[in-house]
């Protein structure tokens, strides 16, 4: 079973990777941009794995390690 984890910053905290990104972009001309907001992205393969024992494990990762869980959300696909 893989995994596909995307680990974001909440929405009350500031992002400044992302006001850079998007400051560059409207230097550049793409000026419809109007916000940005930057995270992470992991695959991980599980091997054979039941689907609830994945969901447990996964969870398990992100509110360890993964992920801030003070000031970043995470959310997981299982395929």
């Amino acid at each position: 079973m893989k995994a596909k984890v995307y680990v974001t910053l909440k929405k009350s905290v500031l992002d400044p990777q992302g006001k850079a990104v998007q400051q560059a972009l409207s230097s550049m001309g793409f000026n419809e941009v109007k916000d940005v907001r930057m995270g992470k992205y992991i695959e991980l393969d599980l091997g054979a794995i039941e689907k609830t024992q994945a969901e447990q494990k996964i969870k398990s990762m992100c509110e360890k390690l993964l992920a801030n869980t003070v000031i970043e959300e995470f959310r997981y696909e299982l395929n």
